[in-house]
């Protein structure tokens, strides 16, 4: 398309307008995402955020090789023995010993492997758990959160869209199931399901959804309230639409943001409950590779953490670090989105 460069008269026009490049980039996502993206990739908690998590992510996919599995369950925590009392760290690996790793010689020089973490109760690798815990933080975070993202979005969206009997039904529910403190209730139902399923993730993620949709629900409900009564959805109604695609292609995808937003901080939210839910002895068996489960190893040394910091220090602070770089994105996001911070960013 040619560009119509003003002449003759309208020279000082041609001085007072500027002609903006258009990114290939902004071509592709469009001006709102570009927008978007262009917000996080200038925002510092963002870029905090994103490395924090680039960082796990790196941990998660690298584990075989960080730290390679003693047996054939990958996500079984090896021992040094069966003794009580935590050793401290740098101490020598004595019974059955992991294969080293690549990186272990060059980096520290020997050929013998050591706890670098030390060993919790009952003489389990601090240092593996952590490193095999990245996959199960991942794992139950992007589960729970997806699946109440969906289960909440579809509730929301059918009783804002419906209106009238429809919408009070859903939202007594949605109130009902709101008045359960979360933690509470998702102990008692995974506590009740474990023996159906047996000890592994699948309780406490069950009980982490059944109790985790709400919000989601509430908020995107809000959102399409104002946004169904814009001309373009009066038009698709005239036109004769149906009601799915109304709802699902033109009223959704510009109320879904705030939502999103939520999504985001929730994945370390998730990540906090089912640790507190493994701490509590609910869900995988003992000796399962989570942060919650190598935190709960503490529990009998908490008058001895002078002397045994390092159980709950290490464990403690990477948990601290991944809901971190979750929440820094979050807080980002919904800074980009947030109609009234558009042009500070």
């Amino acid at each position: 398309m040619t560009a119509h460069i003003p002449a003759g008269d309208n020279t000082l026009l041609a001085d007072a307008v500027s002609m903006r490049k258009i990114a290939w980039l902004e071509r592709t996502l469009g001006p709102e995402n570009y927008r978007i993206v262009q917000g996080l990739s200038k925002t510092p908690a963002s870029i905090a955020g994103f490395i924090l998590i680039a960082l796990f992510v790196l941990v998660a996919v690298f584990a075989p090789l960080i730290a390679p599995p003693a047996t054939n369950d990958p996500y079984k925590i090896p021992r040094d023995g069966f003794k009580a009392q935590p050793q401290p760290m740098g101490s020598e690996w004595r019974v059955r010993p992991p294969p080293l790793p690549f990186w272990w010689k060059p980096i520290m020089k020997t050929d013998q492997w050591v706890h670098i973490f030390g060993t919790a109760q009952g003489q389990y690798d601090v240092f593996y758990g952590i490193i095999w815990g990245t996959r199960t933080a991942f794992k139950t975070g992007l589960v729970v959160v997806i699946a109440t993202f969906l289960i909440g979005v579809v509730i929301g969206s059918i009783s804002a869209y419906y209106g009238g009997l429809v919408d009070n039904i859903i939202m007594r529910i949605v109130d009902i199931f709101l008045t359960l403190p979360f933690i509470l209730a998702a102990l008692i139902l995974a506590a009740v399901i474990t023996p159906r399923f047996g000890r592994s993730l699948m309780p406490a993620i069950l009980a982490l959804i059944t109790f985790g949709w709400m919000t989601y629900a509430r908020v995107i409900r809000g959102d399409i309230l104002s946004t169904k009564e814009r001309d373009y959805v009066m038009a698709a109604r005239v036109i004769g639409v149906k009601d799915s695609r109304i709802l699902f292609r033109h009223i959704l995808p510009n109320a879904i943001f705030p939502t999103l937003v939520l999504a985001s901080l929730a994945i370390g939210d998730v990540v906090l409950s089912f640790a507190a839910l493994s701490f509590l002895g609910i869900g995988t068996d003992i000796g399962y590779a989570d942060w919650g489960q190598v935190l709960s190893f503490a529990r009998n040394w908490i008058i001895s953490l002078d002397e045994y910091w390092y159980i709950i220090v290490w464990p403690g602070l990477t948990l601290v670090l991944f809901v971190m770089g979750w929440n820094l994105v979050g807080d980002a996001l919904r800074d980009v989105l947030d109609p009234r911070m558009r042009g500070k960013t």
